[in-house]
């Protein structure tokens, strides 16, 4: 018991930090934890998550049956089930609508470009998931065919999705999608964004292999070094 209400406010305060670093509005985003005997703690439909409180969790089975709790179970739990479900060493996921990194999912775009060592080191490439209807398992079924090899994914039209071995690590990584989508947009508007070399790359993906040891990394498509680096 003592686990779960740990989970439970720990859930809360991811909630407030993506509220209070602008990476949620309204009643954007969701964030679910697995727990030790395999539910699934997940925030309530309908509520800003700086209002979330550790009572309004909401706790479903693997299938999506509510367990505990009086509220609904987040409209968009479909996705974090089917995360769940075919990545067993995933523990949370965080959903959120970072404005800058969406605004890549806007324009199309995911983030294949290696360019900055931290997000090769601990994101690695994110893909850009087709659209679908939110909240729909249509859209849970669009991850499919990258959840055995991403970490964190950009949704067209939609937000972002970031998972981790513990819920630090996922909400972690959405914080770096939305950095990193930062710096790239400065650097266009500078006019040049210049791309890791593959060798480059390769030290740091062996260096996150000998570090983190754990999990999935679909490291970036190697870049063309034949284009100048400078």
């Amino acid at each position: 018991m003592t686990g779960s209400v740990t989970l439970r406010r720990q859930i809360v305060e991811v909630c407030r930090r993506l509220h209070d670093r602008g990476l949620i509005a309204g009643v954007d985003g969701n964030v679910s934890v697995r727990t030790a005997s395999g539910s699934v703690l997940v925030t309530p439909a309908g509520m800003s998550k700086v209002d979330v409180r550790a009572e309004d969790l909401v706790e479903v089975s693997l299938l999506g049956e509510v367990q505990r709790g009086s509220r609904r179970a987040s409209s968009e739990i479909a996705v974090h089930l089917r995360v769940y479900s075919l990545r067993p060493d995933v523990r949370a996921v965080v959903h959120a609508h970072p404005p800058v990194a969406t605004g890549f999912a806007v324009a199309g775009e995911g983030f294949e470009s290696c360019v900055l060592p931290e997000m090769i080191f601990q994101v690695g490439w994110v893909p850009l998931i087709p659209y679908d209807t939110p909240g729909t398992e249509a859209l849970a079924d669009r991850f499919e065919p990258y959840l055995g090899s991403h970490d964190a994914f950009l949704m067209a039209n939609h937000g972002a999705v970031t998972a981790g071995q513990t819920l630090e690590i996922a909400h972690q990584r959405m914080e770096s999608l939305e950095h990193t989508a930062r710096i790239l947009l400065t650097a266009r508007l500078l006019g040049k964004v210049n791309k890791l070399s593959s060798a480059n790359v390769a030290e740091l993906v062996a260096a996150r292999e000998r570090t983190v040891g754990s999990g999935v990394y679909p490291g970036c498509p190697m870049p063309d070094d034949r284009r100048s680096h400078r």
